[in-house]
């Protein structure tokens, strides 16, 4: 199980964009939304890698890092932590939540629906 940090999850997009990229690569793009100096990608980057999301391999004089986790599995992670902490659980509440706050377009709510009757035919077939 991996917990990424927000600043963390901003890395692993960008590697999982990329498939993989160098501290100053990783500076370049994640600088104007960011800030970050390589200092502190340096530091988060070995924080990840000692959480197992991320690995290098030496190129030269650089490293070139790398996810080592689907972005898939650690999304979903994060999806079922977050509607454990906020909903307890409850994908019914939250969509209420978002329903009541008039949170969902039109073109959101056909999306839901037809989510679900992907989701009903699946468990209809053998």
């Amino acid at each position: 199980m991996v917990n990424l940090s927000d600043g963390e999850w901003k890395i692993m997009n960008v590697l999982w964009e990329k498939e993989r990229g160098t501290i100053t690569e990783l500076t370049a793009a994640l600088q104007e939304e960011t800030g970050w100096d390589k200092h502190i990608i340096i530091t988060m980057l070995n924080r990840m890698e000692k959480k197992g999301a991320i690995a290098y391999k030496k190129e030269g004089r650089a490293k070139m890092f790398y996810p080592i986790v689907p972005r898939g599995k650690v999304s979903m992670q994060e999806t079922r932590g977050f509607l454990q902490k906020v909903f307890r659980g409850s994908l019914g509440m939250m969509v209420n939540a978002m329903v009541e706050d008039q949170a969902l377009s039109g073109e959101e709510i056909q999306e839901l629906y037809d989510i679900l009757e992907q989701a009903k035919g699946r468990k209809n077939d053998p």
